[in-house]
């Protein structure tokens, strides 16, 4: 095929946004594909607190494909890695150039370099984020259009509902193929303004369980898996979707503990069981019902992911009593002038008697590393101050590891 470019480097640089699933992602029907057993429903978080940053490039002058992650060279040989590349250079053959024009030369290779602002492989939805900012960054670079969330799915399943902000279904389908299981929004970020989360960070390390390893496992050897994938999930995702609409926060609050609830028992119920809470993460559930007992209402939720780290979800107008709550009974521990909460200011408010009489529960000094309080954010963004790019001119990453 003759091919009109001429560049001997082109790089586009994009971030993507953290999503944190209210409705849970656990177990594939094609592993292959990374298809699902059921629906799952996601709340995207903002980018100035959570997000992957991505340069990808390429260039006649490179050899062979290569990434970086947080500064460190990774393979490129890996299958997801490969699927996802595979797939967007396809459609960039398929469809050829925007407007029409003579394809791009997909035979160049790429370089791509990523980092992430939060902990990787802890529980934090890493992946998701990695993988929706790759594929958005390299469907820009090769002016790929339309659809692309399934392409994200590829790499990483969650990462299909990271192409998108606000509110996000990911659709189980039907076809064998794959073609039919994607991403879609169900409200943007502007829906529900009030929407508020604190992330409490209790362990920034890499989960001894891998979700693709613990999914499979889980699928194979639990009963109650069958049973939420037979009887529960599917009517879960439409009230989700009825209260996110009609901006109910009790029920979205309600199903949202309880999803996270089921998620951690068919892992218990898995074989042998699969432990991602600790000590911690329980007494943080145990905070949660206490203070939504205090306040006479379902004020604040509790989710976690496959980790131990808590993702509360609350409204704007509750978040100083809640986190003064949190860190009354979470002191934090010494951290060298690093504050205890991050990202979007908080006016905390002091606990009051009326409060600790009606919360029994123990203080746990630096069990909660830190908090970061962020809101529904919009989907993956091009960054466009060449600045900003994390690639040299000659292909390596700016950011050199230590």
């Amino acid at each position: 095929m003759s091919v009109k470019m001429d560049e001997t480097f082109r790089c586009v640089t994009c971030t993507a946004p953290v999503n944190i699933a209210v409705i849970k992602y656990w177990g594939k029907r094609n592993e292959k594909l990374i298809l699902p057993t059921n629906p799952s429903l996601s709340v995207t978080l903002g980018q100035d607190e959570l997000r992957a940053k991505t340069s990808v490039a390429f260039s006649s002058k490179y050899t062979e494909d290569r990434m970086w992650l947080n500064g460190k060279e990774e393979s490129v040989s890996s299958q997801r890695i490969q699927n996802v590349l595979k797939e967007v250079r396809r459609r960039v053959r398929k469809r050829g150039a925007p407007g029409g024009g003579n394809e791009v030369d997909t035979s160049r290779h790429i370089h791509i370099v990523s980092e992430n602002n939060f902990p990787t492989a802890a529980g934090l939805a890493s992946s998701a984020a990695g993988y929706a900012c790759l594929v958005y960054s390299l469907c820009k670079l090769y002016g790929v259009q339309g659809e692309i969330s399934d392409i994200a799915r590829q790499g990483s399943g969650s990462a299909c509902r990271s192409i998108y902000g606000g509110y996000v279904l990911w659709k189980t389908g039907d076809l064998m193929d794959g073609t039919d299981s994607f991403a879609e929004q169900v409200a943007p970020e502007s829906h529900w303004p009030e929407m508020r989360s604190l992330i409490c960070v209790v362990s920034d390390q890499k989960k001894h369980v891998g979700s693709t390893e613990g999914m499979q496992t889980t699928v194979l050897t639990s009963e109650l898996m069958q049973h939420r994938v037979d009887g529960v999930v599917s009517q879960r995702t439409d009230d989700m979707i009825e209260a996110i609409m009609a901006r109910d926060f009790p029920t979205f609050a309600k199903i949202t503990m309880q999803e996270s609830n089921q998620l951690h028992a068919v892992c218990l119920d898995t074989y042998p069981p699969i432990f991602y809470m600790t000590d911690t993460s329980r007494l943080i559930v145990r905070l949660v019902h206490a203070i939504n007992d205090v306040l006479g209402d379902i004020k604040v939720a509790y989710t976690f992911d496959a980790g131990p780290n808590a993702c509360l979800y609350l409204l704007k107008e509750d978040v100083p009593r809640v986190m003064g709550l949190l860190r009354h009974f979470f002191p934090p521990a010494q951290r060298n002038g690093e504050p205890f909460v991050t990202g979007l200011p908080v006016d905390e408010l002091p606990v009051t008697e009326s409060d600790l009489a009606g919360i029994s529960l123990p203080q746990s000094e630096g069990a909660i590393k830190y908090v970061i309080h962020t809101k529904v954010g919009p989907g993956p963004q091009v960054v466009t101050d060449p600045s900003e790019s994390l690639i040299d001119a000659d292909g390596s990453p700016k950011q050199k590891s230590s």
